[in-house]
């Protein structure tokens, strides 16, 4: 009875979605929204705000992990931005990643730590992509003046994973994760005066201007500081605005005024959660100033996991103790061994 009553309502806000899309296509409000450079938008807004927060769009997609190397190899970049914050690594490694990008020698297996042991119970941070991301800033420091060195910041809490014994010690370190890296943002970046880019998952960035805040924007923006956030998807967003099939991928598009900031948040997102706040503000713009337009889903690619690390049975049982530790189901094992293969692949 209760899976039945669970089902229903899900049933009820896909019908009520598909009914919203249905009168906005024949009813659009508000001008269209016009796709420009997000290298030279994203840049320009750190004209008028010291935050800009980029989203991620699907953890692990090659195609934003593409962008934001664009962007970090742009000579504006490090000209204009000091610090990034990265959703990617456990504040317990910082002096590490401090020492890495000032050119030290640090060992391997200590840089694996970084991405490995963050409160992320699943192997998301151990892609490749990441570790590139971080050789790009500290290849990039190499040319720069020490003044003008990038520093990146690891934003998720510091987690020991041999005193986590229960689930709910294991919840006690996720509910930290927006606190713990709104803290380190206020300390690190906003006390000194720098400017920063936050690269993390959209859900930190939603429902800013809730009270009391909730998100990573809103503890922030709480606090007085502008938070200039945006959000990355392959979402179909041609219900709203047709012509953004015809839209050269990436782009990035202002949402506040336009049809497709009028849009569903459920539409790009999938449902919300069950916060007051979040209910009374649908709307994508009411959570993200601007959107970055990744393609069609079907040219989203995820970067594989790390091989052969996934061949280290030690690795495997790392991964899977953890999964099921955070309340993940019995499948982890086999999901990780089928992207195993993959990898290998």
């Amino acid at each position: 009875m209760t899976i039945r009553r669970g089902l229903g309502g899900f049933v009820a806000v896909l019908l009520l979605c598909a009914t919203a899309i249905r009168v906005f296509a024949q009813n659009p409000s508000g001008r269209p929204a016009i796709p420009v450079d997000p290298i030279d938008a994203i840049i320009k807004t750190f004209e008028s705000y010291s935050i800009v927060a980029l989203g991620e769009g699907p953890h692990g997609n090659e195609q934003g992990h593409a962008l934001r190397l664009r962007l970090l190899r742009d000579p504006r970049f490090a000209a204009t931005v000091n610090d990034i914050v990265v959703e990617s690594g456990s504040a317990r490694y910082q002096d590490v990643v401090d020492r890495y990008m000032l050119g030290e020698d640090v060992p391997t297996d200590t840089m694996r730590d970084v991405f490995e042991n963050t409160v992320a119970a699943t192997p998301g941070w151990d892609r490749p992509i990441y570790a590139e991301f971080f050789r790009a800033v500290r290849a990039l420091n190499r040319v720069l003046p020490r003044e003008r060195q990038l520093r990146v910041l690891l934003g998720d809490p510091p987690i020991d994973w041999s005193a986590i014994k229960t689930r709910d010690d294991y919840m006690a370190l996720v509910r930290q994760r927006d606190s713990h890296a709104a803290n380190v943002i206020r300390r690190e970046v906003l006390a000194k005066n720098r400017h920063v880019l936050v690269i993390y998952g959209e859900g930190h960035f939603q429902a800013k201007a809730e009270r009391p805040a909730h998100s990573m924007a809103g503890l922030l923006e709480a606090a007085g500081a502008r938070v200039f956030t945006i959000a990355s998807t392959f979402a179909d967003l041609s219900a709203f605005q047709p012509d953004v099939t015809s839209w050269r991928a990436p782009a990035f598009a202002l949402l506040r005024g336009t049809r497709i900031g009028a849009a569903p948040y459920e539409r790009v997102f999938g449902p919300q959660p069950p916060l007051p706040f979040l209910q009374e503000h649908p709307r994508i713009d009411d959570h993200f100033e601007a959107l970055i337009y990744l393609g069609p889903a079907s040219s989203m690619t995820l970067g594989p996991l790390p091989y052969p690390r996934c061949t280290d049975s030690a690795y495997v049982e790392m991964r899977v103790a953890r999964m099921l530790l955070s309340g993940m189901p019995d499948t982890v094992r086999e999901r990780l061994t089928s992207d195993c293969a993959a990898a290998r692949r």
